[in-house]
């Protein structure tokens, strides 16, 4: 760790920590140290590019589900957080071309725990996975959070990740109040944010 201690931030090394903790341990705290400290950042920067609040949610959870399945691969030649940040950006980035939304230039860029700027990797249109292909990996991706989902909670989030409905296809679904949908969905993704704190006795 030494010769990392002279290369990152002490914000950055204490990521590294816990990435070991939760890898080598599977340390549920750790996972959860994680996703506090970068839930909000990544949620804004999914924000500025889709600007719609429930996609946002959505991605974001997508993104963290991502990078928590890969965490064994990560290695310490740059900071966890620009890790994560690439990998919610290319989510969205799929996300923007499959739904072929108008958003603004994606060369943004954020600053890592440095200082440095790190700049965004748009992959090439021609890469870009089957749509069957992405659907199945982002089933596999979400599964991490459902299964720890209360059952009245599981249809729904279902409906919204695996099937892509609407919430408007969702309420004509389950025949309820388009309200009562979102609310619930809005519930649903609390709580799979707070799924490695298992804070599930006030449910």
């Amino acid at each position: 760790m030494e010769d990392l201690e002279g290369r990152f931030s002490s914000k950055a090394l204490e990521d590294f920590r816990l990435i070991d903790e939760a890898v080598n341990n599977n340390d549920e705290q750790a996972f959860a140290k994680l996703m506090q400290r970068y839930k909000r950042p990544v949620y804004h920067m999914i924000l500025k590019m889709v600007r719609n609040v429930d996609d946002a949610e959505d991605l974001t959870i997508e993104s963290f589900a991502k990078a928590f399945k890969s965490l064994h691969r990560f290695k310490k030649d740059f900071t966890f957080s620009t890790w994560l940040f690439r990998i919610a950006t290319n989510n969205t980035i799929d996300y923007i071309r499959k739904k072929k939304l108008n958003t603004l230039s994606l060369s943004n860029t954020f600053t890592d725990d440095n200082g440095e700027g790190v700049s965004i990797d748009v992959e090439d249109e021609n890469l870009n996975p089957q749509e069957e292909t992405i659907r199945s990996q982002k089933e596999e991706l979400v599964q991490v959070f459902v299964d720890k989902l209360p059952p009245k909670y599981q249809k729904l989030v279902r409906l919204r990740y695996f099937h892509e409905l609407s919430y408007e296809e969702i309420a004509a679904e389950l025949e309820a109040p388009l309200g009562t949908v979102k609310a619930q969905l809005h519930r649903a993704r609390e709580l799979m944010f707070d799924m490695v704190k298992d804070k599930r006795d006030h449910i």
